[in-house]
């Protein structure tokens, strides 16, 4: 729009802003070293220099720096090599994420340790790049991560030697309550029920704890302590039969039913998946119901805390896809359970 104006003005006027745009090109060398331009630039310019006298034209496409600095380009480009490295290959990724795994998992592992078990895996590592990883992943040293143990950590170490019970009761068809009492292995969450009356005593809960051992089998003595309300069915005979066994007896706070809450969150999930939806006619027909729920809790269903493994599995042995996928109906056809047909051959990966 510029350039169609400037033929309407006169010549007087061209030429004074001639003039006064040679004055500011002045100004701004005097201050710029050497303006970059980009190629529009470098392409307006040699259109309007094709109309510019010989004398000034001659001066305006390449200056004789510019026309060097290309030639020293070109050789640049011809004799470009890649870059040679220097030193050790990089690690993989594998290795470094295997580094950190090791520090996350071991608070009280130092470099040289890491060193060691990563040598017995197969992986020479120098201390050093372990030191280096370490640091760029925001890992402290031994002694630092050894001093930061959380609550979580800590129950979760000694989470093998405890167990919790509690009651649960469940409401008959006639309106009849009935106690059913059983016990947890906090670490494995084997849920074990011992028993089912319509009229709990201390004998009785006494001489349910007496039978607990036989349903454990070898697991029975490693646990060191058990984890009680403070109800009145548990009486001074119940705390002796397992101290009988060298576990101490826990009772909680009164009125706190979170200090024993893996105890509750399983009256929860049967409540949920089980006797809310079944109309229980007796104790005997409780006590099946149970036994089968039990039974399907413990080796049959996924559990989140156990990375969806139930407490029965085995977390070493992998199975493998099979073809055909069979189920098993519980609790009549209440909840299922899958696995695969015998017989059927594996599936390609």
């Amino acid at each position: 729009m510029g350039w169609l104006v400037m033929p309407g003005r006169s010549s007087a006027a061209n030429k004074a802003e001639i003039l006064a745009l040679r004055h500011e090109v002045a100004v701004l060398r005097r201050q710029v070293g050497r303006p970059r331009m980009s190629w529009a630039d470098r392409a307006v310019l040699f259109t309007l220099a094709r109309h510019l006298p010989p004398a000034l034209r001659r001066h305006r496409l390449v200056t004789p720096g510019t026309l060097l600095a290309w030639h020293r380009r070109l050789v640049r480009w011809k004799w470009r090599q890649p870059p040679a490295r220097h030193g050790r290959p990089p690690l993989s990724e594998e290795i470094v994420a295997l580094i950190q795994r090791l520090t996350t998992e071991n608070s009280t592992w130092g470099y040289v340790r890491i060193q060691g078990e990563l040598r017995r895996l197969g992986h020479r590592v120098a201390a050093a790049t372990i030191r280096r990883i370490r640091r760029r992943s925001g890992l402290p040293p031994a002694p630092q991560r050894a001093s930061r143990k959380t609550w979580y950590t800590f129950l979760r170490r000694q989470a093998h030697t405890f167990l919790a019970c509690d009651f649960m009761h469940v409401d008959t068809v006639l309106l009849k309550r009935l106690y059913a009492f059983f016990v947890m292995e906090i670490k494995t969450r084997r849920a074990h029920v011992l028993g089912v009356t319509a009229h709990p005593s201390g004998e009785w809960v006494a001489q349910l704890a007496r039978n607990l051992p036989m349903d454990q089998g070898d697991r029975a003595g490693g646990f060191r302590f058990l984890i009680r309300d403070r109800d009145s069915k548990f009486t001074a005979a119940f705390d002796a039969v397992f101290a009988g066994n060298n576990t101490e007896v826990i009772p909680t706070p009164p009125q706190s039913p979170r200090s024993n809450a893996f105890a509750e969150r399983w009256i929860r999930t049967v409540r949920a998946e089980c006797t809310d939806r079944l109309l229980i006619t007796g104790e005997r027909h409780l006590r099946a119901v149970l036994a089968e729920y039990t039974e399907h809790y413990n080796a049959g269903r996924a559990h989140r805390s156990l990375e969806l493994w139930a407490p029965d599995d085995e977390p070493n042995v992998i199975p493998l896809p099979t073809a055909a996928i069979r189920r098993r109906r519980v609790l009549g056809g209440l909840l299922n359970e899958y696995d695969g047909a015998p017989g059927q051959s594996p599936r390609s990966p």
